[in-house]
């Protein structure tokens, strides 16, 4: 559920556009103006107005954004604008292309997607980047993690609600079987089921492993595989079995400790906004007994706090 607030009314995108201009013109710009048109639309309004804007003054407003805006206002901004599939799409590039590649966010960005939404933005990034999304990955990941990246945006996977139970009791003890039943990990094994399997299927079979061995499928993947390839197989799991649940630590731990990591913390809040933001609100409030906005409020500052907190819109009763 999202917690964009969208105006009560019908709106023009050519007056967007006016008044985005407006706001842009002269001596310095005023980012509260943009904030309270563009953070108040949702994709098609944005996309109507981004036409609009380019028509009636001869520029993309991306551009026009990215000239006149600074730091995290404007990395969230110029994500903000952007259909779902090509923000994806995008900021895997830019996690790619950094001078380290950011494998976290990567991981954090292919293992949270639903195969339709990995087919989408892989298309994007062909058309876009005229480079294939899995010679990429090929370049910057190694090892185990490599093998579940590139099969996991290649495999084909079933997106319904229905699950074979024979099947999953079958997977539950061959993950058993390549992990703790031995000495060493068939990492082969974990990268097959957690590649081919549908969320629906694999929530199943962490019920079943857990039913049947008394605890966690989650604490098996932490005892028997390390690193970032352990990172992307709690990913997939998480986000078959409770994805606001793992957006809501994905945001905790952006903004825990000294400093915050601020490109996780807008590409979550971006990227959820129009989707389930709501629940992710709710299971944080629960879960840490903090607000999300008060979270994000104590941690971020000026107009790029701003633009986060209207984007997490108001808070509901909890």
């Amino acid at each position: 559920m999202s917690t964009l607030e969208l105006p009560q009314g019908p709106t023009s995108p050519r007056e967007d556009a006016a008044k985005l201009h407006k706001a842009f013109k002269g001596i310095g710009c005023h980012p509260s103006k943009i904030i309270k048109i563009l953070a108040h639309r949702d994709y098609f309004q944005r996309d109507l107005i981004q036409q609009e804007y380019e028509t009636a003054f001869s520029e993309p407003l991306s551009k026009r954004i990215s000239s006149e805006l600074h730091g995290n206002l404007k990395k969230a901004m110029l994500l903000w604008i952007l259909d779902p599939s090509t923000r994806d799409a995008t900021a895997l590039k830019q996690a790619i292309s950094g001078p380290v590649p950011d494998l976290q966010a990567i991981t954090e960005i292919i293992c949270s997607r639903s195969p339709s939404q990995i087919r989408r933005f892989k298309e994007i990034y062909l058309s876009q980047f005229r480079l294939y999304l899995e010679k990429e990955i090929e370049e910057v990941a190694s090892g185990d993690h490599k093998k579940l990246l590139i099969e996991y945006v290649t495999t084909p996977r079933y997106e319904g609600p229905e699950f074979d139970d024979v099947l999953v009791e079958k997977d539950a003890k061959e993950l058993y079987k390549a992990g703790e039943k031995r000495i060493g990990t068939d990492e082969k094994t974990f990268i097959r089921i957690f590649s081919e399997r549908s969320s629906t299927h694999l929530a199943a079979v962490s019920q079943v492993y857990q039913n049947s061995h008394k605890h966690t499928l989650e604490k098996a993947i932490k005892k028997e595989t390390s690193g970032h390839f352990m990172k992307a197989l709690l990913t997939i799991l998480r986000c078959a079995e409770n994805p606001p649940l793992y957006f809501a630590r994905i945001l905790r731990k952006s903004m825990k400790g000294i400093g915050t990591d601020d490109s996780r913390l807008l590409r979550v809040i971006v990227t959820r906004a129009e989707i389930d933001m709501y629940h992710i609100k709710t299971v944080y409030f629960k879960k840490y007994g903090k607000t999300l906005k008060d979270a994000v409020k104590s941690d971020t500052s000026g107009h790029y706090k701003d633009f986060l907190l209207t984007l997490l819109g108001p808070d509901h009763p909890l």
